[in-house]
């Protein structure tokens, strides 16, 4: 940790305060303000957080210059070409890949907790059939903590490990379970001779009248999607985690809440609104004027898929995603072929034109994530809960990683007051 002198000036004077420097492994030094009200009564003003650090955390790092993104230092391009779903979620919990028996290990406990207690599917015959799915999802998900009450001691990490491989595993049967609900199907128990990605489809898509035959490419493009949205360092679904888990909370609820937090159109919601604006534009020769409106600064439409909060070079993730889109498409038909190759000349056009260059937006994972989705059969209600089967990974590495620390503390952020000064109570008959 190094001293940098930097000078605060209020109305009146100037005040030269001394604070610490901490430089991370990776990425840009930060400024620890942590005492900063204490000993000058200011705080710090950053509306979204865009500029502040929350948290130390070892899990996950973005160099959105660069285009980066590491899992525990490894990148995600090696991971997503070399390794597996469960391999990486081992990665993000435990911090190192695992070796053979610890893989096989691991793998086995979460196959064998997907089964979920017969009274969570009396849960879903209470909700209504045209529920949201993630309404359904972050209510059951929430009422484990009524199920697991006697393992949910958060200062035992015996109990934080079981309620990690119990919420892995589990998710996708509660995210089946709700899509079951919602298209009037009987629901399918979790198979243990399958891998996780298959168990997901076998439950998503098999009926009792007749087998189901598991597509080993539609595996292997959920288990990739899975790794490439597993975590994203500190999102507004993880540092909703991070702050609900922080007040000790039971882990269940910290992630209903991020589920919730996931839902949001701006978060999580956004593969589903590329496919509605690509259904909008509707074919190529549309395009130019779409994206006219796009640089129309005074009108509302925008262009879903690209530019990204974090990467200010080309999502890293959208290029790997992109080659799979081009498979999954082969094999699965041509019925989503058209939605494709719009895909494709949009991105041509946008990557083409000055406007894009200049601001630097360049198509994300959620550009072509949710035409897999589509291609694989999965409604478009269901994008949303894909993801946070997926990012229920991340979700858990980072409250493991909070409750650890032993520096913790509730999350608290301060304010900018803007509201009436100190007035006094006028009685009502007084009131003009």
């Amino acid at each position: 940790m190094t001293n940098k002198t930097f000078t605060l000036t209020n109305n009146t004077t100037g005040a030269s305060v001394e604070l610490p420097v901490k430089t991370g492994t990776l990425g840009p030094d930060v400024v620890d303000i942590g005492a900063l009200y204490k000993q000058h009564n200011v705080f710090t003003f950053d509306p979204g957080f865009v500029s502040t650090g929350s948290c130390e955390s070892d899990i996950t790092f973005i160099d959105g210059e660069k285009g980066v993104l590491l899992y525990r230092g490894y990148p995600i391009e090696q991971l997503a070409g070399r390794s597996n779903f469960i391999e990486v979620a081992y990665l993000l919990l435990y911090g190192e890949l695992p070796s053979a028996d610890e893989l096989a290990s691991f793998s086995s406990s979460i196959t064998h907790h997907t089964m979920i207690n017969e009274g969570f599917l009396r849960f879903f015959n209470g909700f209504h059939y045209n529920a949201h799915p993630m309404a359904m999802v972050s209510g059951v998900i929430g009422s484990m903590s009524a199920f697991y009450h006697d393992s949910m001691n958060i200062n035992d990490p015996v109990h934080r490990e079981i309620f990690a491989h119990r919420v892995i595993a589990k998710i996708p049967t509660v995210a089946a379970a709700a899509f079951k609900h919602s298209m009037g199907q009987p629901f399918i128990y979790p198979r243990n001779d399958l891998d996780y990605c298959s168990n997901v489809l076998n439950m998503f898509f098999s009926v009792p009248c007749e087998p189901y035959k598991i597509s080993p490419l539609a595996a292997e493009a959920l288990d990739l999607l899975f790794i490439l949205h597993a975590d994203h360092e500190q999102n507004c679904s993880t540092s909703t985690v991070r702050l609900a888990g922080s007040s000790g909370a039971n882990p269940y609820a910290a992630i209903a809440a991020g589920v919730s937090a996931l839902w949001g159109p701006a978060h999580g919601g956004a593969n589903e609104a590329v496919l509605k604006m690509l259904n909008a534009i509707g074919s190529v020769e549309n395009i130019p004027k779409f994206v006219a409106r796009a640089k129309d600064k005074d009108d509302p439409f925008r262009l879903m898929g690209f530019g990204h909060r974090v990467y200010k070079n080309f999502d890293p993730r959208a290029t790997l995603i992109r080659e799979m889109c081009h498979k999954v498409l082969k094999e699965m038909g041509d019925s989503n072929a058209p939605l494709f190759e719009l895909a494709l000349a949009l991105e041509e056009v946008a990557l083409q034109d000055d406007y894009f260059i200049e601001k630097n937006l360049y198509p994300n994972v959620d550009f072509y994530s949710g035409i897999i989705y589509r291609a694989l059969g999965i409604p478009e209600s269901m994008f949303t809960v894909m993801f946070a089967i997926a990012r229920t990974v991340g979700w858990v590495a980072h409250w493991l990683e909070m409750i650890a620390d032993p520096a913790g503390r509730i999350g608290r952020p301060r304010q900018l007051y803007t509201g009436a000064p100190l007035r006094d109570y006028v009685s009502v008959d007084d009131r003009k």
